[in-house]
């Protein structure tokens, strides 16, 4: 298919070169994963060995992931909570900011020189030696024009772990560009049940799941600031310990999609005074708002982390709120 970011040849023609030359390659995806960094990961690590390079998929945190990721070709092979390899190429998909390779980044932080950045957040600051970092629908789009350079001939379990990134970072293409939707039809064509995937990625819920999210969506607050109509939804801990992976993204939905409202906000509680947040807006770019705070993402969908009580936390988020500006385009 035709080249899905021409603007950027150079730098995917960089990082090709770069992992054509390595002789071993550890694929780093953020943690807590989803969908876009254990696709990539899964991805890039087939790709790889496609070509004879010895790769391996790796996750900083010594949880596994969530049960709704079981069925990416792949997953079972990843390293949780084991050192990073000493030698040969890093290579970071989908994590937006170093802190976000969890307990690999002292490892990453000390050697820039042998990481390689692959990612689709605008506000990742590039603390690799090497950085390909483009504004793009989902980390999996990027790592299937990686393989064009590389030469590496899809079928259907890579198809599966690209789909699985794309469908679910671009909200089942309700976002993004004509590119999703020129590289959808592209991995249909090798023999995905892509109704099954949803199912499997983002729709299955159990009777506790769906009981869990109406607590949460009873307790919809909804803030008044700057001219802006802010829906907070809350998932306490003991809520939070229950959910599966996709009761939790069904919650971050529905406060994007609020009638009425122009930013939402959803605090999953990790810890006791520590929280991580999600934002989502069509009016305010959260990606700043995220970015001031200590976090990262895109103008329509980011997120970071915060300590403090619940109150502390929605009150900093408000002062870190602009002055809404017009909605611009999506790239």
């Amino acid at each position: 298919m035709a080249s899905l970011f021409p603007r950027a040849a150079a730098q995917f023609e960089a990082v090709a070169d770069r992992l054509r030359a390595a002789e071993k390659v550890s694929v780093v995806a953020h943690v807590k994963p989803d969908a876009d960094a254990v696709g990539s990961a899964c991805a890039l690590v087939g790709g790889l060995r496609q070509l004879g390079v010895d790769a391996s998929a790796h996750i900083g945190q010594p949880l596994p992931h969530s049960a709704n990721l079981r069925t990416v070709p792949g997953v079972d092979e990843i390293a949780y909570g084991t050192p990073l390899p000493k030698d040969g190429l890093v290579v970071t998909v989908d994590c937006a900011s170093v802190d976000r390779t969890g307990a690999f980044q002292p490892a990453i932080e000390a050697d820039p020189s042998r990481v390689v950045v692959i990612d689709h957040h605008k506000t990742n600051p590039g603390f690799g030696g090497l950085n390909l970092i483009v504004d793009s629908e989902s980390t999996t789009t990027m790592i299937r024009e990686l393989f064009a350079y590389l030469g590496v001939e899809l079928d259907t379990d890579l198809a599966y772990c690209l789909y699985a990134g794309l469908v679910t970072d671009t909200g089942s293409f309700r976002w993004g560009s004509p590119r999703m939707h020129a590289l959808a039809g592209e991995l249909m064509g090798y023999g995905l049940n892509t109704r099954q995937i949803a199912l499997d990625l983002m729709d299955t819920m159990s009777a506790v799941d769906l009981q869990l999210m109406g607590a949460v969506l009873a307790e919809t607050q909804i803030i008044p600031a700057h001219g802006l109509d802010i829906a907070v939804l809350t998932i306490p801990l003991p809520l939070h310990a229950r959910m599966s992976q996709t009761a939790v993204e069904a919650v971050i939905d529905y406060a994007r999609a609020l009638e009425g409202t122009d930013v939402g906000v959803v605090l999953k509680q990790q810890a006791p005074e520590y929280w991580a947040l999600s934002l989502r807006s069509t009016v305010v770019d959260v990606s700043r708002v995220a970015a001031r705070l200590g976090g990262g993402g895109h103008r329509a969908a980011a997120g970071y982390s915060a300590a403090g009580s619940r109150e502390e936390i929605v009150r900093e988020l408000i002062d870190a709120i602009p002055e809404p500006t017009a909605p611009q385009p999506q790239a």
